[in-house]
């Protein structure tokens, strides 16, 4: 399963860069001829009737913007680099309502690390911006006190849970909940095809379901640390979880008809967003969280509440 590519106006970067990739002939002609296949450089250039050089100047700008992924693989004369496709759609998403500053609206930051609760399964761990948190695969160190320090957590089964502020919110008439956070799968170092269906819940009543496509790799993330390796994953994707007054949406998709109504909003001090998996699910893929120091998105977990005029 081949990873989705959305753009919108919240990374203006990530948009030019895939769009110029697309901007030129020979490299969609790339693209359509890995769409058969994993080639090397020499292969394209051959198939395309192109300089070597050219090829490669190509496919680098490809992999920059993120839709071919080129790995080491054994040859006959030591390793060669093996290209592959390693997106299948790009949505292009002009609406800029999820950007839109209003006096009716309040946005609350979550770091990653200040969870409330969790019951965490490994593969896992945490670390920050410096380095890791306790030890790799050890649920106890999602309970060091250094956790608050984290920019990209993981685990393969389990759940995490933050509570967001919410007291002066309580007179208010709520009319949309939104949660964007980065995130993706957990794999042994990375797997850009590992399927993994990952759960939100608002105050413990289910909002829905995303299958997350893969736990990315292949290249680095725009924001992480120098000496975080390069074959561990680098990167997810920024998925905004909405709940309206018709439903419950991620990226304007739809998931059910529960209204804001169904989620108790105004019965407590704080709102409860747990993230987690499924006993039951599918795809068992676990969950990975970037931090704004991590990944491709320079944010934290961010609440967006908009609530009517009085």
């Amino acid at each position: 399963m081949l990873k989705e590519i959305e753009l919108s106006y919240s990374d203006k970067n990530e948009m030019l860069s895939v769009i110029k990739a697309l901007a030129n002939e020979a490299r969609i002609n790339i693209l359509q001829l890995l769409d058969r296949g994993c080639l090397n450089v020499n292969e394209i250039a051959e198939a395309l009737d192109l300089p070597v050089s050219t090829t490669a100047l190509n496919i680098k700008i490809l992999e920059e913007a993120g839709l071919v992924l080129t790995e080491l693989q054994p040859g006959i004369r030591g390793s060669m680099k093996v290209s592959s496709k390693a997106c299948s759609n790009i949505i292009i998403n002009l609406n800029d309502s999820i950007n839109t500053l209003s006096e009716n609206c309040v946005y609350i930051n979550m770091p990653i690390g200040n969870y409330s609760d969790c019951c965490i399964l490994p593969s896992c761990g945490l670390v920050s911006e410096k380095g890791s948190i306790g030890r790799f695969d050890k649920p106890s160190s999602f309970y060091y006190p250094e956790k608050v320090n984290a920019q990209l957590l993981w685990f393969y089964n389990g759940y995490i849970e933050y509570k967001f502020p919410y007291e002066e919110l309580k007179n208010k008439d709520i009319n949309m909940l939104e949660i964007s956070i980065e995130m993706c799968s957990e794999a042994p170092h990375y797997k850009n095809d590992w399927p993994s269906d990952i759960t939100m819940w608002i105050n413990d009543i289910e909002v829905g379901t995303w299958t997350s496509p893969g736990d990315f790799g292949g290249r680095r993330g725009r924001n992480n640390p120098q000496w975080w390796p390069d074959t561990i994953n680098q990167y997810g994707l920024l998925k905004y979880w909405r709940i309206k007054e018709n439903g419950t949406y991620i990226n304007d998709v739809k998931l059910s008809d529960k209204k804001i109504s169904d989620f108790n909003i105004t019965n407590n001090d704080f709102i409860s967003v747990k993230i987690g998996i499924k006993e039951n699910a599918k795809n068992i893929g676990g969950i990975s969280i970037f931090g704004k120091s991590f990944g491709d998105y320079p944010q934290d977990i961010i609440m967006k509440i908009e609530y009517a005029k009085k």
